[in-house]
């Protein structure tokens, strides 16, 4: 049978600081589906969980985590949207970003290609509908096919790493100022360092692709990396999770650290509290999804 709910109505599973309006977050949560056996053998559950940072600033992460009929297909749609400078482009990513990617005419044909064209489509509406806004937004992106195949796409440094046989693996790209240097720097910006000794473009921001920051477009992009992962027996779980995490966390420590960990919920709460222990002050945002 299968239930849905947001992340929010269980206080085990999110914390949010006092006044934050609840309802602007809409993720949605399929806790088990255990009676639909069409697609594969593989049993699906997904969890998130999210924690507000330390910084002084509003919650700007917003996440998606549901499964939809599409066609004579199932989906699983998963997103980190990690907010900066506000949120306001992280809650239109969480909103508009999936739809246009599946209303794409080309989406089961040219995946990549219809999954490039919605990002480039939606960082206009961004640019557009968002006047005067500085800020901007990571995005990564996870569409699980029949529960058969995962589409990741991204751009920032929001992460999706998977585990397979006990083995991390990132499937996603950390788009850093550092390694995108010539690129930008042919676009007439520069990369430095100031705040933290951290590389940032034009001075100013952390990554070199990203939703938004209108004011540095023209040395940024929105284009994402995109990978395609098998779905096998080998495969126990995915992580999705913002730089709150990864920060203080390998990919490989992210991935002993909930592999014995039967429950979604439980692994997600788990990943988060461990960042937590390890000083991480940024907002964190994890999904966890477990196959079983």
């Amino acid at each position: 049978m299968k239930t849905k709910k947001s992340c929010l109505e269980d206080e085990s599973s999110t914390k949010v600081e006092d006044g934050f309006e609840q309802d602007e977050f809409e993720p949605e949560l399929l806790t088990e589906d255990r009676e639909d056996k069409k697609s594969s053998s593989k049993y699906v559950t997904q969890v998130c969980h999210l924690v507000q940072g330390k910084q002084g600033h509003a919650m700007e992460d917003y996440i998606v985590a549901k499964t939809m009929q599409v066609d004579d297909s199932e989906l699983g749609l998963y997103a980190i949207f990690d907010g900066h400078s506000g949120r306001d482009v992280a809650k239109y990513l969480q909103k508009h970003l999936f739809d246009n990617i599946l209303n794409e005419p080309d989406f089961w044909t040219d995946t990549k290609g219809a999954i490039k064209r919605a990002y480039k489509t939606t960082d206009d509406e961004v640019l557009d509908s968002i006047v005067g806004s500085r800020g901007g937004s990571t995005a990564v992106t996870a569409i699980l096919v029949d529960r058969k195949k995962l589409v990741v796409a991204n751009v920032g440094d929001s992460r999706a790493v998977i585990c397979n046989d006990g083995v991390a693996k990132q499937i996603s790209v950390d788009h850093e100022p550092q390694k995108e240097q010539e690129t930008i720097e042919s676009k007439g910006g520069f990369v430095s360092k100031k705040q933290g000794n951290v590389p940032r473009v034009d001075g100013q921001l952390a990554m070199a692709r990203a939703f938004g920051d209108g004011r540095l477009k023209e040395h940024i992009t929105s284009e994402p990396d995109i990978s395609v992962e098998k779905i096998d027996m080998d495969t126990e779980f995915i992580i999705l999770a913002s730089d709150g995490l990864w920060k203080v966390m390998s990919n490989q420590e992210a991935v002993d650290c909930i592999r014995d960990i039967e429950d979604a919920k439980e692994a997600a709460e788990c990943l988060v509290q461990e960042a937590l222990d390890r000083g991480s002050t940024d907002d964190i945002s994890c999904i966890v999804v477990i196959f079983q």
